[in-house]
């Protein structure tokens, strides 16, 4: 159920091209999001795409490899729908590619480091700059991996503020977000008229919203 809404008036474009979904960090592309959505994409004749930001290697992800895996891909006009980090991938994607008609953004981790670093404690801290390894778990691989430091001193390179490019974009923040707070999707709407925000009464994984999700991003794409 939708609770509150913040929206500014972006043009929404006629259904074309071709649809990819990016899935969120340390998950994978048969995340429930993704399968789910190829699934309601697949009633209307279009092949929503899963991409794997993993690329067989987990331990050396950057968000640079990440935007520069999915740039190369690219096949012409694209709708991009980015889960978590993977909206932040899909955000940056667009800033750098001429090829993104439509953005569609669930959940996005904006101001990531900030929300996510406070989950480590200084002892992970200290031990993962020192070491250069990180152990967290992965949702995808349903097992630990290890995490190079390259990951933070890379991500450092990419403020939200240079997110300028204006193209219509939908976002979809559950307002029970206990990973990336809905306030920092507020905050990257507020000076971006091309952007849509739509809160939901949903938390990170958005599992019990996406019966409800289904019609906005349908009618973002004029299907």
């Amino acid at each position: 159920m939708i609770r509150t809404s913040y929206c500014k008036h972006g043009e929404v474009r006629e259904a074309m091209g071709d649809y990819i979904y990016l899935h969120g960090f340390a998950s994978g592309p048969q995340s429930f999001k993704g399968t789910w959505l190829r699934s309601q994409f697949a009633t209307h004749g279009i092949d929503l795409q899963l991409m794997d930001l993993n690329q067989g290697d987990f331990a050396h992800l950057t968000l640079t490899r990440q935007i520069t895996q999915v740039i190369q891909q690219l096949p012409g006009p694209t709708t991009l729908i980015g889960s978590s980090l993977g909206g932040l991938v899909a955000a940056w994607v667009t800033q750098q590619s001429a090829h993104v008609e439509r953005l569609i953004l669930l959940a996005p981790a904006f101001q990531f480091l900030n929300q996510w670093l406070p989950r480590l404690s200084p002892e992970q801290l200290n031990q993962w700059e020192s070491t250069g390894w990180l152990s967290i778990y992965h949702y995808g691989f349903q097992s630990q991996q290890r995490l190079h430091y390259d990951f933070l001193t890379d991500a450092q390179r990419y403020p939200d503020s240079q997110l300028k490019k204006s193209i219509p974009t939908l976002i979809l923040h559950g307002d029970r977000d206990e990973i990336i707070a809905a306030e920092t999707s507020r905050l990257y709407a507020q000076h971006r008229p091309w952007v849509t925000l739509l809160t939901l009464d949903t938390d990170h994984g958005m599992t019990n919203a996406m019966a409800a999700i289904w019609p906005l991003i349908k009618d973002f794409c004029a299907l």
